[in-house]
């Protein structure tokens, strides 16, 4: 189950699909590609809401928990996190494992990469982000879990992998994730990789260093699925 990026405010399945098909190809796995509704017609947590009914669909559907997995780049990263733990928190099974690829997953933007990677990252501002941020709130605190699961009990979730670029203004939340897993006593693997920027994996067709990162990101949610 992929989810994409694009601040929760823009974004589509079609626009997605290249970097949900090389998962899918890398993971051996079939892709399924979630059109969530976007801010600001559809604040928080309409997206949230939208990521774990296509999940329960799945499951409805005669997909068990253990042969899914959850993908997701920039805020589809942090939607799938804010999914799972909404998905824990009602009593569903869980996925058997999930890819966050340069997560943004703390709406309240406070992180401090979000200025001192400035310079380096081509991608991102935090003016951007902050401008998301309000329109996908629409009013909520951004200190709500599922609006900033960097922050959030990160206790009792599948395996993650988390891959991030070391000059993206969004680092600070990779490793805030990366921490708040492992303090919690979740399996976590993260991979800071140099010199890279913000959802790298999208250049896999010309960037060596991509593509073996979705050949590894691929092993990793294989191995974790029965």
């Amino acid at each position: 189950l992929s989810l994409h990026g694009g601040g929760y405010v823009v974004g589509s399945a079609q626009g997605y699909r290249g970097l949900a098909g090389e998962v899918s190809r890398a993971a051996g796995m079939p892709a399924m590609v979630l059109d969530y509704r976007l801010a600001p017609e559809h604040p928080f947590p309409a997206a949230v809401d939208d990521a774990v009914a296509a999940y329960r669909a799945l499951v409805a559907g005669g997909t068990k928990p253990a042969n899914i997995v959850l993908a997701g780049d920039s805020a589809g990263g942090g939607l799938a996190l804010a999914a799972m733990l909404k998905l824990r928190d009602e009593g569903d099974a869980l996925p058997a494992a999930a890819l966050l690829i340069s997560p943004w997953a703390d709406a309240t933007c406070t992180a401090s990469s979000l200025t001192s990677k400035a310079a380096e990252d081509p991608s991102l501002t935090k003016h951007g982000l902050d401008v998301c941020a309000h329109r996908y709130l629409g009013g909520s605190p951004a200190s709500d879990p599922l609006a900033s699961p960097a922050k959030a009990d990160l206790s009792g979730l599948p395996p993650l992998l988390v891959q991030v670029g070391s000059i993206e203004i969004l680092l600070d939340d990779a490793l805030a994730i990366a921490a708040s897993a492992a303090a919690a006593g979740t399996m976590v693997r993260l991979e800071v990789h140099p010199g890279l920027p913000h959802v790298f994996h999208a250049f896999h067709f010309m960037l060596p260093q991509a593509k073996a990162a979705l050949d590894d990101a691929g092993a990793f949610l294989a191995g974790h699925a029965s």
